[in-house]
């Protein structure tokens, strides 16, 4: 009587199994659906940011009621003055939105104080590794009062893996304004920093250049790979059940 009852516990393991198995593989399946529909709703919203004439740049009043669910990759306008000796480097090995960024180097954040004489933080462009001195960029200080064009963006959050800081090389691994303004003494209160687009210096560095969208939709593929896994899982624990019974016949 006892193989009989293995043969029972051993398939009803295997099912426990497969049915939670192919659980998970639908389920990782339909999260990629909803994904798809997500990145797919954030490339209109920012094709139609980005296409939009730049607009005044909010009050600073307003500051604190953006949000970057509603106004990230909004273009704006506005007079400044770049502080003068002020900057922070953020190295990038690349950009997903800017097709002109090739291979590595840095972004240029610097600090500009608006007419009312409130501080927001600039990322000025890009230059390369080893333009990372400012005195290898003649030509890169704007002086006086600038029209600057941008996109208002949001700091980013640390992951598991970025490096920390290196505040005395002044290099930072993290677009994060609010950090480099802390560490700098720079006493901006803008939640948001700007991807300036223009003006170009007159030295061509930093470069700065208008965002494009150019986010990867790859969720369909990887659904259809869940769903085919979760099939295939399925297809086995048939096959192998079915030899069971032919066995036992």
């Amino acid at each position: 009587m006892s193989a009989p009852r293995e043969r029972r516990g051993g398939v009803l393991e295997a099912t426990i199994l497969t049915v939670v198995g192919v659980a998970i593989l639908l389920g990782l399946g339909l999260w990629q659906l909803d994904r798809k529909v997500w990145k797919q709703t954030l490339i209109a919203q920012l094709t139609e940011r980005i296409a939009q004439p730049p607009a005044d740049l909010p009050a600073r009043a307003n500051w604190e009621r953006l949000t970057p669910d509603k106004d990230e990759f909004r273009r704006v306008a506005f007079p400044a003055e770049f502080i003068a000796g002020e900057e922070a480097l953020v190295y990038s090995a690349g950009s997903a939105l800017r097709s002109d960024v090739k291979g590595p180097g840095y972004w240029v954040f610097a600090p500009a104080r608006l007419p009312g004489g409130s501080i927001v933080v600039i990322n000025r462009g890009f230059v390369p590794l080893d333009r990372k001195d400012p005195a290898t960029r003649p030509g890169g200080a704007p002086s006086g009062i600038v029209d600057v064009v941008g996109a208002m963006r949001w700091p980013e959050t640390r992951g598991l893996f970025t490096p920390a800081e290196d505040a005395a090389g002044n290099v930072w691994y993290l677009r994060d304004h609010k950090a480099m303004a802390d560490a700098k003494k720079w006493q901006s209160a803008a939640p948001f920093y700007i991807d300036q687009e223009s003006p170009v210096p007159e030295g061509g560095l930093p470069l700065p250049g208008k965002l494009e969208v150019n986010l990867r939709d790859n969720h369909l593929q990887y659904a259809i790979t869940w769903f085919g896994l979760a099939l295939a899982f399925a297809g086995v624990y048939v096959v192998w059940l079915a030899g069971r019974f032919r066995r036992r016949g």
